[in-house]
């Protein structure tokens, strides 16, 4: 493989690594000049891979006592004017709700990522699972939404890091890369371009002066800009529910107004957000809807389906959340059944079943993880979906 670095110190050509180092170049690549976290398998690996790199390219890492501080750091540095980014998994991930719940609260612009491994408590550290899904959307309280790729080969890694961070500066939001383990430690080739052909995301800065400015009045986009620091913009940032200079309003009108434009935004701009990989369904009686890594295995259970005269496809999740559901609820107007796999006992189809509403049939794979599926195992409830077992 061959790769080059620019003078500014940024990677670029045909790399042989594994998903979690491609997520750090992908966060890089990004414009990303902060991390912080606390080493837990099996995502210690990016944050390795930026505490050597980062002083290359002009960026910071520090390692917290734990996840909690770990997050909260990271939005601060946000705050202070840096793409930022925190890395955790499993337990760690349980520890940074409150702060992913707070981020979402004050539209902050920041990147989580989890890398999933087999829970619950410290579970299965080194091996795979895809059990946080549901925790990412609902873990933290209160109503609020939030964006959530799968990506499902290294080269998506880098792909999507930079995707999360483009998400997250022009909506004010977090956004949460779910990789998983396998995804994580599998190298492969990653082919990263040259910093000049990949397009950063700048952040939301107002054109306000100071006088006029209001840290969370909305564009029409339901998006607030943000402010240059040391330009004489005073602001003030709460967790509490807040008007929009920022400051707290404990009422029930401004509640419902605040809450409300949170979850407005992302879901009147789902056009821009939602993504999904569609195969062979243009003929297709039975469809497997999947992510990460499950999608490898599901697309050979496809071709091994479609080998033997069943007309299968498959439907990828790009993005979780916002889950795709309109183009859910087509596709179960088109095939006889939707099957799920996932390693969990059953999470996403929970939202697949939502979307079909009747439609068709929605049947679960379950694993509970520390390994992936057989191709056989989906292919037998494809056969038996197509009543053919």
């Amino acid at each position: 493989m061959s790769a080059s670095v620019s003078d500014k110190g940024l990677l670029s050509g045909r790399l042989f690594i594994d998903g979690d180092h491609a997520c750090a170049e992908g966060a890089i690549a990004a414009g990303c000049r902060f991390a912080a976290g606390y080493p837990i398998t099996p995502s210690t690996e990016i944050v390795e891979r930026l505490a050597l790199r980062f002083p290359l390219v002009g960026g910071t890492f520090i390692q917290m006592e734990d996840e909690l501080a770990a997050s909260i750091t990271a939005i601060g540095a946000a705050w202070g004017g840096t793409k930022s980014l925190c890395v955790t998994s499993g337990p760690g991930f349980s520890l940074m709700m409150e702060n992913l719940g707070y981020a979402a609260m004050t539209e902050t612009p920041i990147v989580f990522v989890d890398v999933q491994r087999g829970g619950p408590s410290t579970g299965l550290p080194t091996l795979p699972a895809q059990a946080d899904m549901m925790q990412v959307r609902w873990g933290s309280h209160g109503d609020f939404r939030v964006i959530a790729l799968c990506p499902s080969s290294p080269q998506e890694c880098f792909d999507m890091t930079i995707e999360a961070f483009r998400l997250a500066e022009r909506y004010r939001t977090p956004v949460v890369l779910m990789m998983d383990e396998v995804v994580g430690h599998m190298t492969e080739r990653v082919v990263i371009p040259p910093p000049e052909e990949i397009s950063q995301e700048p952040r939301r800065i107002t054109r306000r002066p100071p006088e006029d400015f209001r840290l969370f009045e909305p564009r029409d986009d339901l998006v607030p800009d943000m402010c240059p620091l040391g330009k004489g913009y005073n602001i003030h940032v709460t967790g509490l529910t807040h008007d929009e200079r920022g400051y707290p309003v404990l009422n029930v009108a401004s509640q419902d107004s605040l809450i409300r434009r949170l979850k407005d935004k992302l879901l009147c701009n789902a056009g821009d957000i939602v993504r999904w990989e569609a195969r062979d369904l243009e003929d297709a009686e039975i469809a497997v809807l999947s992510y990460g890594i499950t999608s490898r295995i599901a697309q050979r259970a496809v071709e091994m389906a479609r080998a033997e005269g069943l007309c299968a496809g498959s439907f990828r999740l790009l993005t979780a959340w916002p889950f795709p559901e309109e183009a859910v609820r087509a596709l179960a107007g088109k095939v006889k059944a939707i099957v799920v796999p996932e390693l969990n006992l059953g999470q996403m189809v929970i939202e697949a079943e939502r979307a079909a509403a009747g439609r068709c049939a929605v049947v679960s794979v379950d694993h509970a993880g520390g390994a992936v599926h057989s191709p056989e195992v989906i292919l037998d409830a494809m056969r038996a979906a197509a009543g053919r077992r």
